[in-house]
């Protein structure tokens, strides 16, 4: 029965590290006046393919067709930088997207992923919402606009080694997402150096032991097999991966403002709805790829959690200026120590970083 329920998540994965969140397969209706072509990794049959038709024809009918979506999903549009052009080009109009590929648009927005931040999803939540008008504008200077949010969820480290300190992470060949500077940032001041590869290569480089360690999402680490090729899974997520829709702004303001609405509300709800089927499916793979076999390693003692917080602090302080200006990591320091104090009466910011291991939101 649990290998039903893996191949049932693996056949249903968004086959992108860190991705992994948003995608639309439509056929066989008639071509709407304003035709939004959409690009995504994500594969027929997937949570975000059937939860994105499900957005694509309510947004048809609530529009009286008019506004509907062209959809090229399996990633035969390229990868995210192939998107990007594509989308400046006009040869597509909208994508979902990565932290990553978000990045290469607006490189502030991976403030939101900066390496044991947040400590619960309701953190998450909270912290999007706050800077969701801040980065909705800036998408919008950029010749975007943000249709809604979505997330590839809590990224944990697995080896093939029992790790929970820095100092068991030396001499671990570990993978890191090839361009990815937040990524390479952190496990610089892990004290690691990570080889960095494209997301297809990193199967083989586990299979010929090039690789022992990856981070991914629970979810990803099904659908893309890699877990079949480790046997820890360190109890601290690493950070969250987060993600987003976009639409070209040329496209988007050819549209009736009426019609712009409902566009952005249906697509919102849906995303959102989305967002909680991945928390989900993320649980879930957690609790099949414990039953295959993966050891789920304890969490590191107090000490060694405060270690990996100044990690933290310290990748947080290399990318003032590269990814983001200093005024929006202090804003987003201070409305999560006011979460905090409201919500827990934690200190501002906890030694103490926790996940969404049997629970997400705990």
């Amino acid at each position: 029965m649990k290998y039903e329920i893996l191949k049932s998540l693996k056949d249903s994965f968004v086959l992108l590290a860190l991705a992994f969140f948003s995608a639309i397969v439509f056929a066989g209706a008639e071509k709407p006046k304003y035709e939004i072509k959409f690009a995504s990794v994500a594969p027929e049959g997937s949570t975000w393919t059937k939860v994105m038709r499900q957005l694509d024809s309510e947004v048809r009918e609530a529009t009286e067709g008019e506004v509907g979506f062209k959809i090229y999903a399996g990633g035969v549009q390229g990868d995210e930088p192939d998107v990007i052009r594509k989308m400046r080009f006009g040869q597509l109009h909208s994508a979902g997207f990565t932290g990553t590929g978000l990045g290469e648009i607006l490189p502030e927005i991976r403030v939101l992923e900066l390496p044991f931040l947040f400590q619960t999803k309701d953190e998450v939540d909270y912290i999007t919402e706050t800077l969701n008008d801040r980065f909705d504008a800036a998408f919008r200077e950029k010749g975007y606009v943000l249709l809604g949010w979505t997330e590839v969820g809590f990224v944990y480290l697995f080896t093939n080694k029992p790790v929970r300190s820095q100092a068991e992470m030396q001499g671990v060949k570990i993978w890191t997402w090839q361009g990815d500077p937040l990524a390479k940032t952190l496990f610089e001041e892990m004290g690691v150096n990570p080889l960095p590869l494209s997301v297809t290569e990193v199967l083989t480089g586990l299979q010929t032991g090039m690789l022992d360690a990856v981070y991914c999402a629970p979810y990803a680490m099904v659908g893309l097999q890699w877990f079949t090729r480790v046997k820890y899974m360190l109890n601290l997520p690493l950070t969250n991966a987060t993600g987003a829709v976009l639409m070209t702004r040329k496209l988007f303001d050819q549209i009736p403002p009426e019609k712009q609405k409902i566009l952005l509300e249906i697509c919102r709800k849906r995303l959102r709805e989305l967002t909680e089927l991945t928390r989900k499916d993320n649980r879930d793979a957690i609790e099949e790829m414990i039953k295959s076999g993966i050891t789920l390693s304890a969490r590191p003692e107090q000490d060694e959690l405060e270690r990996f917080q100044q990690v933290g602090t310290r990748v947080e302080q290399r990318l003032i200026g590269q990814l983001y200006p200093e005024e929006l990591l202090h804003e987003v320091k201070q409305a999560l120590q006011s979460y905090r104090s409201d919500h827990t009466g934690a200190p501002p910011i906890s030694p103490r970083p926790r996940g969404d291991i049997g629970g997400g939101t705990e």
